[in-house]
């Protein structure tokens, strides 16, 4: 498989989706950088897909555009988006993502048993690049990101950020999402509070073994027999 032509089309695919969604916010290409810690210009050049951003910064910029994540997996477009504030110590935060991004690849390499240089020449860049990664040191694009989860056949979730800020606030959505596909009756039955100690007792249930759960459905028998 050739991964440079694949990361070269996904930038300039990746572009795409993010001058969208900033347009559709009405933020401007300086108030994306600056909540990014970078410049405009920066910006300009992931939607021309000169450049993209790295996992860690694009999630950065979903919170920031209030969008969910993988919206710059897909192709529809969303409305009434409002830019979120709270992005206080972004850089110490991003440098932390990088570093465990670039530990993890670099964990893979050697369980794969392959070189820098095989890898490197595999994604079209040199070795010093791709140490520079997997040290921490220069943010990952997503394209290459993607290229070397297909080379070490890793999934994409197990790099996201699931317990930080932006990790929450990505579950929430997801679970907003999850409640606006549910049926008109479900919704309404979730929202009646009279109905909060069967869904608190779903809710027990769904943590159980196998086994704790055959034990609770033996009782109930017991009783109604």
């Amino acid at each position: 498989m050739n991964h440079k032509i694949a990361i070269d089309i996904r930038a300039k695919k990746l572009g795409v989706l993010i001058r969208d969604a900033r347009l559709e916010a009405g933020v401007s290409m300086k108030a994306c950088g600056e909540a990014l810690g970078m410049s405009g210009h920066t910006i300009s050049q992931y939607e021309k897909g000169q450049k993209s951003p790295s996992l860690p910064q694009l999630e950065v910029l979903a919170y920031y555009l209030d969008i969910p994540l993988e919206r710059f997996w897909g192709h529809e477009a969303l409305s009434e988006i409002a830019p979120l504030a709270d992005l206080r110590h972004i850089t110490q935060r991003l440098q932390l993502r990088r570093r465990i991004i670039g530990a993890t690849f670099r964990k893979a390499r050697e369980e794969a048993n392959m070189t820098m240089t095989e890898v490197a020449e595999g994604l079209g860049i040199t070795t010093y690049r791709l140490k520079s990664y997997e040290m921490g040191e220069f943010p990952l694009p997503l394209p290459e990101l993607e290229a070397l989860l297909s080379i070490y056949d890793l999934p994409l979730d197990e790099f996201k950020d699931h317990k930080g800020l932006i990790g929450k606030w990505a579950s929430q959505k997801r679970a907003i999402e999850s409640f606006s596909q549910l049926s008109p009756e479900m919704q309404q039955f979730v929202v009646q509070p009279i109905n909060q100690p069967y869904l608190e007792i779903a809710e027990k249930l769904s943590k159980m073994s196998v086994e704790q759960l055959r034990s609770v459905a033996e009782g109930l028998l017991d009783i109604t027999l």
